[in-house]
């Protein structure tokens, strides 16, 4: 509005107008900077190559530098050895008033807040004022005690960790950066010496149990609050042991891995981790539909050399181990216990059928493959191919975080703007509804759709995401992502109360479509939306700039655009009410 822009303006003039001259002493220039003394834990090539690349200085390195990685190759989770600091104000966490449900670190959009168990032996070597709660409940963790722990350096300070907190007293208080020195080292020793318990809970039984898994993708360089970031971080600690991920170009592929920063990593405990590429916007979803078929035909493989060991030459306990692999190929869970026991049936064997299994064992274990991009990808440039994809049958997960425009390239209109949205290509307001993809991908009857916002349900998601993997089949998951072209005039601090206000007054329909219903004479239509207070739709839009300076600059069309945009909403979600209503069961 006019007031911003006169305060720019005034900005301006103060710089021209009030200038100080500052004397730089002449020594500094001889200054040589020397690394930290305590270089910790950085391995070689951090020191070697990515601090030097980080320091601008990335000419400098001989092409000797890259022998071993002509092919393109990085190692993985280099984003967390660059602790910068760039939060004004971070979490502090205030343990009274802990109800200990985890909802923060679910929601936090760079991994830099976690929740920790800890045993006794951990206990006892804490750093001295560390503060800590018997975890709860006791039955479930018995001897644990319990510590929100946040990495202040990699927090770039939103608040949508204290915003979502649900305790009375907020658990979570923002602090400036500069009182939470302390919890500097306190994460080091966490990130050093306190296990993940993943393995003593179901993680992807519970939003609670979700967090104390490791994840897989941490510290990216997304903006402050991005909407987009949280779902692909519970996604990596469901299934980032053994999952590919193809990437769209576009907002992910660049917090995804902008060299040398890679935030996607590998498990502390396990050593494996995610498979991360990116490809173009046009052949994103191909890309990642060979990435299936590669790993499929070499899974075939494994199964032909084992059937022919089983009648030529495999001991009863191969035999055994082989028929369990074989019936299980496809059961992600099961194939982690049968890979383990074929390779233990199959150390220090010297037959043939067992060096060569044995050199495929990356592909034992089922792979979970996931194609994410945005919607100026899945929309429009990748639409083609991802209709290939989707249509192929093949076992793939797809994640598309909608922003409803395109986020990287400066904000230009999508088909997933809605109506009355302003952008670029739409200054004056979108003035066509909105592409339903979901629908579209429904319609072949075989594709797992399902349209999620975290911020309105947590649990919706989890759900979602938990389904669509274990689908055999393609999948395909929308995801509502508050994002800073949308400009949110409650900040970008608050992007999961905006998910959840979109849902609340029926501009976003969460709903899931598993085909796998029908096939039990059920509908597989389920929405997960309560009825929409359709009165907060107007309020809504008027918080935010997309839509309120289409009012300003166009009053008259921005009446009308609205009020088309509340009809389509209500028509929407009304199709979607249709759809869950029909009657499955007499169909034969």
């Amino acid at each position: 509005g006019e007031k911003v822009v006169s305060m720019n303006y005034a900005a301006v003039d103060a710089g021209a107008n009030n200038v100080i001259k500052v004397e730089v002493p002449g020594e500094w220039k001889d200054i040589i900077i020397q690394p930290d003394s305590d270089q910790g834990d950085r391995p070689e090539y951090i020191t070697k190559i990515v601090d030097v690349i980080n320091a601008q200085k990335g000419d400098d390195l001989p092409v000797s530098t890259f022998l071993g990685a002509e092919d393109g190759t990085f190692t993985a989770g280099t984003a967390a050895y660059e602790k910068r600091g760039v939060a004004v104000n971070v979490p502090e966490w205030q343990e009274e008033n802990c109800i200990q449900c985890n909802q923060c670190a679910y929601v936090c959009p760079h991994a830099a807040i976690r929740p920790f168990l800890i045993n006794k032996e951990e206990l006892a070597n804490l750093p001295e004022g560390t503060k800590t709660l018997q975890a709860i409940p006791n039955k479930q963790f018995p001897n644990l005690h319990f510590k929100i722990q946040v990495s202040v350096l990699d927090c770039t300070g939103c608040g949508n960790c204290a915003d979502v907190c649900p305790s009375k007293e907020k658990a979570l208080v923002m602090k400036p950066l500069g009182t939470q020195e302390a919890e500097i080292d306190r994460w080091n020793h966490f990130d050093r010496n306190v296990s993940y318990k993943e393995k003593i809970v179901e993680k992807n039984k519970s939003v609670k149990n979700s967090q104390f898994a490791q994840p897989l993708f941490e510290f990216s360089g997304a903006c402050a609050g991005c909407g987009e970031t949280p779902y692909i971080k519970l996604i990596s600690q469901l299934f980032g042991e053994r999952m590919m991920v193809s990437n769209a170009t576009g907002c992910s592929s660049i917090y995804g891995g902008s060299a040398p920063s890679t935030p996607y990593c590998k498990h502390k405990e396990s050593d494996k981790g995610i498979a991360w590429a990116n490809s173009l916007f046009e052949d994103n979803a191909e890309y990642g539909f060979g990435m299936a078929e590669g790993v499929s035909a070499q899974r075939d493989r494994i199964e032909s050399i084992m059937k022919a060991a089983l009648t030529n030459g495999a001991t009863e306990a191969e035999k055994e181990a082989f028929t369990a692999w074989i019936e299980n190929k496809l059961n992600a869970e099961v194939t982690e216990e049968v890979s383990a026991k074929v390779l233990e049936v199959l150390a220090g064997s010297n037959a043939s059928y067992a060096k060569e299994i044995v050199g495929l064992k990356q592909y034992l274990v089922k792979k979970s493959q996931w194609i994410f991009g945005g919607d100026g990808w899945a929309y429009d440039i990748g639409y083609g191919g991802l209709d290939h994809v989707l249509a192929s049958g093949a076992d793939v997960n797809v994640l598309v975080m909608d922003t409803e425009v395109y986020s990287n390239t400066g904000g230009q209109a999508s088909k997933s703007t809605p109506i009355g949205a302003v952008a670029k290509f739409a200054a004056s307001g979108k003035r066509i509804r909105k592409k339903d993809l979901g629908v579209m991908a429904m319609s072949y009857g075989y594709v797992y759709v399902a349209q999620v916002a975290m911020g309105a349900n947590q649990s919706q998601y989890l759900k979602a995401i938990r389904e669509a993997e274990a689908y055999p089949g393609p999948s395909l998951i929308i995801a509502y992502s508050p994002c800073i072209n949308h400009g949110l005039k409650a900040s970008m601090g608050r992007t999961q109360q905006e998910e959840k206000l979109a849902v609340e007054c029926g501009y976003w329909s969460l709903f899931r479509h598993n085909p796998l219903l029908e096939k039990e004479g059920k509908n597989p239509m389920v929405v997960d939306s309560n009825a929409p207070d359709w009165s907060k739709f107007q309020n809504f839009l008027n918080g935010e700039v997309r839509y309120t300076s289409l009012r300003k600059a166009f009053p008259e069309i921005a009446d009308e655009l609205f009020a088309a945009a509340e009809e389509n909403a209500k028509w929407r979600f009304n199709s979607y009410k249709r759809m869950a209503a029909q009657d499955y069961s007499v169909i034969e």
